[in-house]
């Protein structure tokens, strides 16, 4: 039996609600219908960046078009810079922030349904995807009503990205036995109190045989060769792929974007001196 089953056999003696977890993160979240493009001018303190949202995640481009057209995003910073990773803004508490306060708790009151379109939508370098909070409190990976970040990364190596599939491989199967064990709740439960172990090792093993036959049947999660080429020459943040929804990327700019994360930050990540956006104007 693979080591993974081993480890997530650990399910199995969790509470209720921790056996909810997420279902297959290949698959947008939403059966909204797809949009036109939308290009989308920012100014910033730094220099202009022209971004295009895909129309394909159309919940997050309509979001984006409405707060940038209201004037949300209006002096709000990049509170959260990274070299060779990525720039993040879009927190409203960070308008009128004092000189070193930590950011990035703020949004609009409202999340946005997971609209992660993999393997057509990636974290290549440019790429314009949307912040959430972590799978702990969040594992269907909605995402944040207003941060998003602006991605710089790295170029990879064949070998990393070799690991990195097989890390994304085990988190299918995560998700798989997840869900497959939430579906088995009421069981479960019922085994624990009873401290039927033969039981619960029973369907351990038993989950693990369904586990198996259904990522034979979805497939193997590989990058494609036009990733591969993409996060090998041009660069990314491959090991943020089908956790993070990807709505857009920059079409102009990417000069301003560098510029922005080569700012000097202090220990939270701020940039010493504020980069802010000056405003947003809706193209098209």
């Amino acid at each position: 039996m693979l080591r993974i089953f081993t480890i997530l056999a650990l399910a199995l003696t969790l509470s209720a609600t921790a056996l909810n977890a997420q279902t297959n993160p290949n698959t947008a979240m939403t059966a909204t219908a797809p949009r036109a493009d939308v290009k989308v001018l920012m100014h910033t303190t730094m220099g202009d960046i022209t971004i295009l949202l895909y129309g394909d995640t159309p919940k997050h481009l309509d979001n984006f078009v409405k707060l940038a057209s209201e004037g949300y995003y209006d002096g709000l910073l990049f509170h959260r810079v990274i070299n060779d990773f990525m720039i993040q803004g879009g927190d409203p508490n960070s308008r009128n922030a004092a000189a070193g306060k930590m950011l990035g708790d703020g949004d609009p009151s409202y999340q946005i349904d997971a609209e992660i379109n993999w393997p057509l939508h990636y974290h290549k370098r440019g790429a314009l995807a949307a912040a959430r909070t972590g799978d702990n409190v969040n594992p269907e990976r909605k995402s944040s009503g207003s941060q998003f970040y602006i991605v710089t990364g790295r170029t990879f190596s064949e070998g990393q990205l070799a690991q990195m599939e097989r890390n994304m491989q085990l988190e299918q199967k995560k998700a798989i036995f997840n869900s497959l064990a939430a579906e088995q709740r009421d069981s479960i439960m019922s085994m624990r109190r009873n401290r039927d172990q033969a039981g619960l090792q029973k369907l351990q093993d038993e989950l693990a045989r369904r586990t198996e036959a259904m990522a034979a049947e979805q497939g193997p999660v590989v990058f494609t060769p036009e990733m591969r080429e993409t996060y090998t020459t041009v660069g990314g943040t491959p090991h943020l792929d089908r956790a993070y929804t990807v709505f857009g990327e920059v079409i102009e700019g990417m000069d301003v974007v560098d510029r922005i994360q080569k700012s000097e930050t202090d220990s939270n990540d701020r940039p010493v001196t504020d980069v802010r956006i000056i405003s947003m104007k809706v193209l098209n």
